[in-house]
């Protein structure tokens, strides 16, 4: 039993646990309730997909930290969902590609702000912006999402977002910066918008980010622009949808209980 009284036996045992985190979370003034709602659309995006990184989202990943590493000034952006699922490894990206993370809050208030700048320096992060220092604007976006750090969000070319809102990827993407999304959904406009979306669940795609900049790393530049030049973000959604259509319509033949990709947990 863990120490929520989840047995490791529970069919559901994953999705319970990370449920538990979020509701930490929200306890201790990091996610907000419409976090919680947010996740729970999430989650029936990853049953979908059978609750394993699949192809598309490997490809994505693989182009996403190709950009990362090409980028002059990448900002690694964390909410409140991001915060409590993947700090540690949101925190351990910014390190390896020298970037910042910056908080960015759809519900802000300034006291979860300095909440999640809390978790994410007592997990190691050392330049986290957007929380004194948040007083800029991206343009055409008159919301506390809005406001961003002069040194981070508004000046970056590349950002990272994850569990996003479509205005702000949108509002982004009109200042001509390349945006990479983690989203569950390949239907949203935050999916939709963005330059590569990650359809995954962003607890196997942000250790998989860290694995893929860790092996990109070292390549030639070269390399990496081939990655990018390779890679269409349609083909990709398209990729995704295709797999959930087909997947379902098996399922529908040979029955759920018969579905490989049944078992419940990170990959």
């Amino acid at each position: 039993m863990t120490s929520k009284g989840i047995p490791r036996s529970h069919p559901r045992y994953w999705s319970l646990v990370l449920r538990e985190q979020l509701v930490e979370a929200w306890r201790h003034g990091i996610v907000v309730p419409e976090g919680l709602i947010a996740h729970g659309r999430g989650e029936c995006f990853d049953y979908l997909i059978g609750e394993e990184t699949q192809w598309f989202a490997r490809e994505a990943v693989r182009a996403a930290a190709a950009a990362l590493l090409l980028a002059q000034h990448p900002v690694v952006s964390v909410n409140g969902n991001a915060a409590a699922l993947a700090a540690e490894g949101l925190v351990r990206l910014a390190e390896l590609l020298d970037a910042p993370l910056e908080v960015n809050l759809f519900y802000r208030t300034e006291e979860r702000a300095r909440r999640i700048e809390k978790l994410l320096r007592s997990l190691g992060a050392r330049r986290v912006l957007g929380v004194e220092d948040a007083t800029a604007r991206i343009p055409g976006l008159p919301h506390p999402r809005g406001k961003v750090s002069p040194e981070g969000i508004l000046r970056a070319d590349v950002v990272l977002v994850a569990l996003e809102d479509g205005d702000r990827t949108e509002a982004l993407r009109r200042m001509g910066k390349t945006v990479i999304a983690i989203d569950l959904n390949p239907l949203s406009r935050t999916a939709r918008m963005a330059s590569i979306t990650i359809v995954d669940n962003i607890v196997r795609a942000v250790p998989l980010l860290v694995e893929t900049v860790r092996e990109l790393k070292t390549r030639p530049r070269g390399e990496l622009e081939e990655i990018l030049r390779n890679y269409d973000n349609d083909r990709v959604l398209a990729g995704a949808l295709r797999f959930i259509s087909e997947r379902l319509e098996r399922l529908a033949r040979e029955g759920v209980a018969m579905d490989p990709l049944a078992a419940n947990g990170p990959s």
